[in-house]
Formats: structure tokens, C-alpha cells, sequence
């Protein structure tokens, strides 16, 4: 039997995203379309794949099975692609940069626009996203190149440090941490409500461990999905957050956020750039490597 690797490409995107419309929003096609696809793979195989229910789509075994083997055979298609991308050298083609928030956002602007000014005929695309999130997309080749901000502590990577930044306690001007002066203490500090972003991001993993090594333990965290968001909350006079310098350099200069001065000193962070041992970078990414080594000062 040989499988319909259309259909099957169908059923991949309804396995990795958990539903059938998250997937036609994806592929660019119709809910139905796929519906009809993944359906006609299963009378096929005489076995069904997914289970069907108000609060999505769940793998069955033969589901899981098959899902492995087609996430195996669709990155072999991605490397082949790439192969032959980097065949075609400069003059065309595509770069895909996977980079933590703050790092899209704020450092690789410029990097960005002096690449496209050089080679005017490669296809930019830069996915914003948190560390976790970027890591799986590097793992999966949908990006060639990834930058990170946070720890990563996982041999299927490699990781070289690219530059260095400041992370600094920031509240609202008129915080009564502030406005009473001096130092603020540990003690202090555990009573206010920290703002955090989510889960697998890079800031909140280096916050965590500002606050764990400056014996803070907060009573009360709100978490936010952005840094941009972060700044805001903050700036509202809502409670106290550990961002890059550079991230709130902009409200700091607009008197809308300020530096409180703590016990924990100054922390500076990493960020990296994040391969994959074997991976044989394309000409676009060593091209844009050498751009963000000329940066790294």
C-alpha cells in the first residue's frame, strides 16, 4: 500500500495542531477539504486516526504511530528543500530567523535591515516567539536560524553565545519603592505583585533565577504574554518586573517607567544563537551568521 502523501500531509497538520480548523487556517485550504482528506487516509488504512469531540481532535494509537512517522518524513522534505536552497546561493530563496521576543523586537532590527540592503533578492521572514516555542520550530526545520534569551540545557542543540544584556527592575515613577529612596530590600520586594511573562519564555526563566539568587520570593506574580505588555502593566502602577535594559529603555526615556535600584546588584544575561549538530547551514544563514557576529558588540 502507498500512502497519499497529500492526505497524509493533511492528517500531520490536524496531529500537530489538535483541530481540523487550525489546520485549514495553516495549509490555506477549507475545514472540509481537510475533514474529507484525513477521513479518506483512514478508510484507507482501515484504521482510525483521530477521535472526534466537542473539545477537539485526540491522537488514537494508530493515530500516534503514523504521526511520529510523518513528522520523520516531512523533515526530511524540509532538509531536502533547504538543500537545495543553498544550491542556489545568494541571487534567491528564503531565510526563516526564529528569535525570542525581546531579541526579534529590540536587537535584530538592524541586522535584519542591513542583510535585505545586501542581498535584496533572499526572502526574509522572522518568527517572534518564546524560547520553547523557537527551539521546536529549529528542531522541526521550519527555521533555519534561532536566537534565544534563555537558558538552554538540551544536547539536541547546539549553543553560542552571541551578545550580552542588562536586566533591570523597572516600576512606575510614582512607586512607593521609589519615591521612598535607597536600596530596596528582598523583604521588600516580596511584597509586591511581579509581572511575568509565561511559561517557556526566556525573560521569565531569567527572572526566576534573578529573584531565587537575590533571595526574593514574591507572594504574588501576574503573568503577561509580552514584554511590550509587561511595560505597560507596569507603567499603569501595577506592581514591579525584571526586563532587559533595552526592552524599557524607551519608556524610561519617555518618564514613563523607572530603574529601582535593588539589593540583588546588577544581572546581565546571554542570548545565544541555537544550531543543530550536523546541520549544514544554508548560504543566506552563514551570510546572515557573519551580519550577527558584526553585531555582537
Amino acid at each position: 500500500m502507498v500512502l497519499p502523501l497529500h492526505q497524509l500531509r493533511l492528517f500531520n497538520a490536524v496531529a500537530e495542531r489538535r483541530g481540523f480548523s487550525r489546520a485549514a487556517e495553516a495549509l490555506h485550504i477549507s475545514q472540509p477539504a481537510v475533514s474529507k482528506g484525513v477521513r479518506e487516509l483512514e478508510e484507507q488504512l482501515g484504521a482510525a486516526l483521530l477521535e472526534r469531540g466537542p473539545g477537539g481532535v485526540r491522537l488514537t494509537d494508530a493515530g500516534l504511530v503514523l504521526a511520529a512517522r510523518a513528522r520523520e518524513l516531512f523533515a526530511i522534505e524540509r532538509a531536502a528543500e533547504e538543500e537545495m536552497r543553498a544550491l542556489r546561493g545568494l541571487e534567491r530563496g528564503s531565510l526563516r530567523i526564529g528569535a525570542s521576543t525581546t531579541i526579534a523586537t529590540y536587537h535584530l532590527p538592524p541586522v535584519l535591515a542591513a542583510f535585505q540592503a545586501r542581498h535584496p533578492g533572499v526572502v526574509l521572514r522572522l518568527t517572534s516567539a518564546n524560547t520553547w516555542a523557537v527551539l521546536d520550530l529549529l528542531a522541526r526545520r521550519e527555521i533555519d536560524l534561532a536566537l534565544v534569551e534563555g537558558p538552554v540545557e538540551d544536547g539536541a542543540f547546539t549553543v553560542t553565545p552571541w551578545r550580552e544584556e542588562r536586566m533591570v527592575f523597572v516600576v512606575a515613577p510614582t512607586h512607593r519603592l521609589l519615591a521612598r529612596g535607597g536600596v530596596a530590600s528582598p523583604a521588600d520586594l516580596g511584597e509586591e505583585v511581579f509581572v511575568v511573562r509565561e511559561p517557556g519564555s526566556g525573560t521569565r526563566e531569567v527572572a526566576e533565577r534573578v529573584l531565587a539568587e537575590a533571595g526574593i520570593a514574591p507572594r504574588r506574580t501576574l503573568e503577561v504574554g509580552s514584554t511590550e505588555a509587561i511595560k505597560q502593566v507596569v507603567a499603569a502602577g501595577l506592581g514591579v518586573a525584571v526586563v532587559s535594559a533595552v526592552a524599557a529603555a524607551d519608556q524610561i526615556a519617555l518618564g514613563r517607567l523607572a530603574v529601582l535600584p535593588t539589593a540583588a546588584g546588577e544581572y546581565r544575561r546571554v542570548l545565544s544563537r541555537i544550531g543543530v549538530p550536523g546541520r549544514r547551514p544554508s548560504p543566506p544563514a552563514r551570510a546572515f551568521a557573519r551580519l550577527l557576529d558584526a553585531a555582537a558588540g
